[in-house]
């Protein structure tokens, strides 16, 4: 007997296998991760923002045209006059729950733009990962990347960008990586209070193909081996730049790197008697 199948499918199926590309599993992260939170207890809402540029393109449209499902779960898309304005934008939705009189236990945000604009919001990048994030809350940066210059005045990277900024990132290798380490990324923001980065480029985005859908597939870990210090990681008020620098440095990382052991999310795929990279990182020592 066939299944059923429909195209709303792609956004309202809660469990299963359904058609995506790139784009439009970023629509889908959004819905999922209010689904997560609903299931755990937590009135959350959603801020999505930035500037569209290949390969991020196509990601108003698909947002708009999901508009009315999103509405409904209290995520709203409102794509910014720049990249840089739309971070401190995001920045702004963190401190939320610093006032007397939250609507919701927290905002998780997403930006979106290509490497450019990842150049042009560096100041408003560096600021806001240094105050952090809120703990029901989360930043999630899709850094569009062009390394073949294919729509671009120069070939674009973002890596070099993050690591400026102590950003750190994820890089998906397929759309189903894309819905699950966007995921994992906003888990990690509201553990160890920083903004984290996702990588895209044409080659995932611009992909069409079946996904595993689940709002239990990722289930996250938190680590044994990290303390958190007892003024926590995140984001408050008064908080002197000084202060959250030090934080930043000398626990933030620190929880990072505990939060990627624990998830097992640094994966060696070809394993040497000389290990030169990535040893900080690896789940396998």
């Amino acid at each position: 007997m066939l299944k059923k199948l429909t195209l709303e499918d792609k956004y309202n199926l809660e469990k299963g296998q359904v058609l995506l590309n790139g784009t439009q599993a970023l629509v889908r992260l959004s819905l999922m991760q209010r689904w997560r939170d609903n299931v755990n207890g937590l009135k959350t809402a959603g801020y999505v923002t930035g500037y569209r540029g290949s390969p991020l393109g196509g990601i108003d449209k698909e947002f708009n045209q999901a508009k009315e499902l999103l509405t409904e779960n209290h995520i709203k898309f409102h794509p910014a006059v720049n990249e840089d304005l739309a971070a401190t934008a995001l920045w702004g939705s963190q401190q939320v729950n610093l006032f007397e009189g939250a609507r919701y236990d927290g905002v998780f945000g997403i930006w979106y733009g290509k490497g450019p604009g990842v150049d042009r919001s560096g100041d408003a990048f560096r600021h806001a990962n240094f105050s952090g994030t809120a703990p029901h809350g989360g930043v999630l940066a899709l850094t569009g990347d062009d390394p073949a210059c294919k729509s671009s005045t120069v070939p674009s990277q973002s890596e070099h960008a993050l690591i400026d900024v102590n950003i750190p990132i994820f890089n998906p290798c397929n759309v189903q990586d894309i819905l699950d380490y966007g995921l994992y990324g906003i888990a990690l923001s509201r553990y160890a209070g920083c903004w984290v980065g996702l990588k895209c480029i044409i080659d995932n985005v611009d992909t069409t193909t079946t996904v595993v859908v689940d709002p239990n597939r990722v289930p996250v870990l938190y680590p044994k081996d990290f303390k958190i210090p007892e003024k926590g990681l995140h984001i408050r008020w008064p908080d002197p730049v000084a202060e959250q620098e030090y934080r930043l440095l000398h626990y933030k990382k620190s929880a990072t790197l505990a939060f990627v052991r624990a998830n097992k999310l640094n994966k060696i795929t070809i394993k040497s008697s000389k290990k030169r990279f990535a040893e900080t990182w690896s789940n396998d020592k």
